[in-house]
């Protein structure tokens, strides 16, 4: 598959084409992605296992049930050339009844691995999973060529939710709503009925998310959310309640602290760590949480599910089952989201 840039379209005349013809054109969909504008989504997808493998929970006003332990698109799925791993993860997810899936523009480089893999089973499973992808673009037009790819990777002619990736600070949230930014490819594509639904997520800070929400009524919200919270600048003070107040699908993120959590993390030297773990503080030792713990921790809170990568099936396997019955963690986690 090639990773060659798309050449630039012309901004203008697509804009114009868009306004006068209400239809997404060649020059911005590729054949291989859709062909034309669907007239209408089809209806919300449905795996027929999640009602009896795990509890479920409104992903706020969407009107979609989701099980409460959703597959992340790292680990395992963001690696290069790893289909031989990352494709049966994705599988076995939907076999144990996970029914939503998150991936990026951004996960596995450039080549953008991530989707890769998950389209490889979108192909022929896409009706049994709700699609969440992101843009870190700040642009429309750098937004709009990353839907397009992501379409074309992903194997499908439409997303269930298209967000804003990493919205960490006011001066992303300004340019995302500036003239010609992200926000008006993400209003375009819901008009057009290619993606379904829009969000934006944070790692870091609560504050930019918050205005995000002010300007905009998203509909979910993709945080980090987890035991060390009241520790750090904290989602659950003001905007946990600011987006149950507006009815987001919430979907938590980061459950482990990258596995810093976790009692069976073993630290790496404080210098690797520093130049590794995306600004966090270096670690000097582990944590005293199970997974379980972990993962309890979150869905104590008013979240509509959480997201984890996992590195292997077994990791996968661990995890779906001891959200409904007591499990004792034996797999050792190194920097699971």
């Amino acid at each position: 598959m090639s990773n060659q840039q798309l050449d630039k379209p012309d901004k203008h005349g697509r804009r114009d084409f868009l306004k006068a013809s209400g239809a997404v054109t060649a020059a911005l969909l590729a054949p291989s992605a859709i062909s034309e504008t669907p007239k209408s989504l089809p209806t919300l997808p449905s795996n027929p296992v999640t009602p009896t493998a795990m509890p479920t929970r409104n992903l706020g006003k969407t009107g979609y049930k989701v099980g409460i332990f959703s597959l992340g698109g790292q680990a395992a799925l963001e690696k290069p050339n790893n289909e031989a791993v990352a494709v049966p993860i994705i599988e076995r997810a939907l076999d144990l009844g996970v029914n939503y899936i998150d991936t990026s523009s951004i996960y596995g480089g450039p080549a953008r691995w991530s989707e890769q893999y998950v389209g490889k089973v979108m192909a022929h499973r896409r009706n049994q999973a709700f699609l969440a992808t992101k843009t870190k673009e700040r642009t429309r037009d750098d937004s709009m060529r990353m839907i397009e790819k992501s379409l074309q990777l992903l194997q499908t002619d439409h997303v269930d939710l298209w967000q804003l990736h990493d919205i960490g600070t006011l001066f992303d949230v300004n340019e995302v709503f500036a003239k010609d930014g992200a926000m008006e490819a993400l209003i375009e594509m819901k008009e057009q009925k290619v993606v379904r639904h829009l969000g934006l997520t944070g790692h870091y800070r609560p504050d930019a998310l918050m205005e995000g929400i002010r300007r905009y009524p998203f509909d979910a919200i993709l945080m980090a959310m987890s035991a060390a919270d009241p520790h750090h600048f904290s989602f659950n003070e003001a905007l946990l309640p600011l987006a149950v107040e507006q009815q987001m699908g919430i979907i938590g993120m980061k459950i482990p602290g990258r596995s810093r959590l976790l009692s069976n993390w073993i630290p790496e030297p404080l210098e690797v760590q520093a130049h590794t773990w995306e600004g966090m503080v270096p670690a000097p030792t582990s944590g005293t949480l199970t997974m379980r713990e972990a993962m309890y921790y979150t869905l104590s809170r008013p979240v509509s599910t959480i997201i984890i990568g996992c590195d292997s099936i077994a990791q996968l396997e661990e995890n779906v089952p001891t959200l409904s019955r007591p499990a004792k963690s034996t797999t050792r986690w190194q920097r699971s989201s």
